[in-house]
């Protein structure tokens, strides 16, 4: 499955562009990536900071030409977020419910899911941020970031070139035609 790929220099949030691409276009699948969010979100109701160089983007799928379930994809959705980041970091990545990425029991990345009818579709929305260059001081929850833990500078422009093969290579699999 390959993913429409728009890229912006700011936004609201991407998954709030994610939301307006699918109401005013036809399209069924798309990545969104941003140098910057105005107003990135998070779980709960939650404010996501954006520090620029960060990674944030936010990925589509119309769910009813995907063969498995909600819960499925969640774990998935986490899973290639998690060897995506395992690309430049070879150690330990902790999987936190509901959906954060640990190291050493410090945030390096969100993920907030949504989904959205339009038409009799459901589209699921998957928004990621991953710390790269630098990370949020959270009161009681302690973040890190890619520079921080490996000591090496990384575009963001080339992890969400990865991020983008991984998640197409692996929906190519469940992807009905």
């Amino acid at each position: 499955m390959k993913l429409k790929q728009f890229n912006y220099k700011k936004v609201i949030s991407t998954n709030s562009t994610a939301i307006n691409i699918i109401k005013k276009s036809d399209i069924d699948n798309g990545i969104i990536f941003s140098e910057y969010q105005k107003k990135g979100r998070g779980q709960y109701g939650r404010k996501w900071i954006s520090f620029k160089g960060n990674l944030f983007v936010s990925i589509f799928y119309n769910l009813n030409k995907i063969n498995i379930s909600l819960k499925e994809l969640t774990k998935i959705n986490c899973n290639l977020v998690k060897k995506t980041i395992s690309n430049y970091y070879k150690k330990k990545i902790i999987f936190k419910a509901p959906n954060d990425l640990l190291v050493d029991n410090k945030k390096i990345c969100g993920i907030l899911q949504e989904s959205i009818n339009k038409d009799n579709k459901k589209f699921l929305i998957v928004g990621i941020g991953i710390n790269i260059l630098k990370s949020p001081n959270i009161l009681n929850y302690p973040s890190t970031n890619l520079y921080k833990i490996t000591g090496k500078k990384f575009s963001y422009k080339l992890i969400a070139k990865s991020l983008k093969i991984n998640f197409e290579k692996k929906f190519s699999k469940f992807f009905k035609r």
